[in-house]
């Protein structure tokens, strides 16, 4: 059972826009580029990085995807937050 992960995300206020997010990384758009553009989330600034975190740091819904979700394929979540689309690159 993996205790860390790293990935990106980027947060939105409204469903449709990150939907079409979502439908823009499928047509292979970066993600990174995306984040910069889009994410209301300080991370945007650098490509929606969080870096390594902790299993149990994030609010629920999102360590759900990160802990169990597959990796590199973006999902798409809701949180008290807005909309995120997160992208785990690893677990260890």
């Amino acid at each position: 059972m993996a205790n860390t992960a790293s990935a990106l995300h980027i947060l939105v206020k409204h469903q449709e826009k990150a939907e079409d997010i979502l439908a823009q990384l499928k047509k292979g758009a970066k993600f990174q580029t995306l984040a910069k553009k889009y994410s209301t989330c300080p991370s945007g600034k650098k490509g929606g990085d969080l870096g390594e975190f902790k299993k149990g740091q994030m609010v629920p819904a999102f360590d759900k995807v990160c802990f169990g979700a597959e990796l590199i394929t973006p999902h798409l979540v809701k949180t008290k937050f807005g909309w995120h689309i997160i992208k785990v690159l690893y677990r260890t």
